[in-house]
């Protein structure tokens, strides 16, 4: 089969690309080297094309070329913070792009589509509203939110109007190797990792650690795009998720028991922002109706898994 990914060479993509390419896709990505932090896979089965999201005419002719069965979108702005900072940007790259990828698919050949949002879209949620289900009113408190926001309703959109057979995917948090700096999981491993490799003082510096987020190992949500690919019901979204809560504080002390090193943990002024949303949580029972998915991979190997990936990158080798 055919396959076409975007945002191929980031956290998540790069597992994707790997998982396609293991059960012998033809896999064809796009690649933005601006924004890339991992390395272009050098297989056989593998055809990099350097493009942008913003540029329809270089999709469109990507797209063409390749005639792929299968078009997974997942490239885009991913820093909720960084969307503060050029909010226009985040759109255009987000809404904009995504629908550039969908124009480019519709016009030629018409394969599936899975496109790749978040579940950030629902913003600040009332306790006594979990768990978020596909029907929760989004209400996204970011521009990063509302371009992503935009992104599932451009799925709609194209499924009622040209009948495209696009799939919207929300993720909730994933985590695991890979990751890069700015979110929770890789801030802990990469510090917790240069105290063990003694190329830090044995104090670790976090922010908030009360807020309770929903996590998932991100080989699982991959498995689920695909799963989506083969199975998931056209102009329909799907939460990616647990289904359970954790406390960043349980992710924190899991990960310090994994470093055979004293751990002092200091709070610093400057991280500790309160949280706005204390307490999120999914339920996946849509996608497991609808493909057979759940999660497989337990908190506690993704968060291993992540450490030795630094571990690793601090120590000069190559971990998976």
């Amino acid at each position: 089969m055919r396959v076409f990914v975007s945002g191929g060479t980031g956290f998540a993509g790069s597992h994707l690309v790997d998982r396609l390419l293991k059960v012998g896709h033809e896999v064809a990505g796009l690649v933005h080297p601006a924004s890339s932090h991992q390395p272009v896979p050098e297989h056989e089965n593998f055809r990099p094309i350097m493009g942008d999201l913003m540029e329809l005419a270089s999709l469109k002719a990507a797209v063409s070329e390749i005639r792929p069965d299968v078009i997974y979108h997942l490239a885009g702005q991913a820093l909720t913070n960084q969307s503060w900072e050029d909010p226009a940007r985040t759109l255009a790259i987000n809404g904009g792009g995504t629908a550039n990828m969908l124009e480019a698919a519709r016009r030629f050949g018409r394969p599936r589509v899975v496109v790749v949002t978040s579940a950030e879209i629902y913003g600040r949620v009332a306790p006594d509203m979990l768990p978020i289900t596909e029907n929760s009113e989004p209400m996204p408190a970011h521009p990063y939110g509302i371009s992503k926001w935009t992104a599932g309703l451009l799925v709609q959109l194209y499924w009622q109007r040209y009948g495209l057979p696009v799939i919207e995917a929300r993720p909730f948090n994933h985590i695991g190797p890979r990751q890069a700096l700015g979110f929770v999981v890789p801030d802990f491993a990469s510090q917790l990792a240069a105290i063990q490799l003694n190329q830090k003082a044995g104090t670790i510096s976090v922010g908030n650690l009360s807020a309770e987020r929903d996590f998932t190992d991100v080989r699982d949500v991959v498995r689920a795009y695909t799963m989506l690919a083969e199975n998931g019901r056209p102009g329909e979204s799907y939460l990616i998720c647990s289904g359970r809560p954790v406390a960043i504080e349980t992710i924190l002390e899991t990960m310090i028991e994994m470093v055979p090193v004293e751990i002092e943990v200091v709070r610093d002024p400057e991280r500790m922002r309160p949280s706005e949303t204390p307490r999120l949580m999914g339920s996946y029972a849509k996608i497991q109706r609808d493909t057979g998915w759940e999660p497989e991979i337990g908190l506690r190997d993704s968060l291993r898994d992540a450490l030795d990936d630094w571990l690793g990158r601090l120590g000069g080798r190559n971990n998976e």
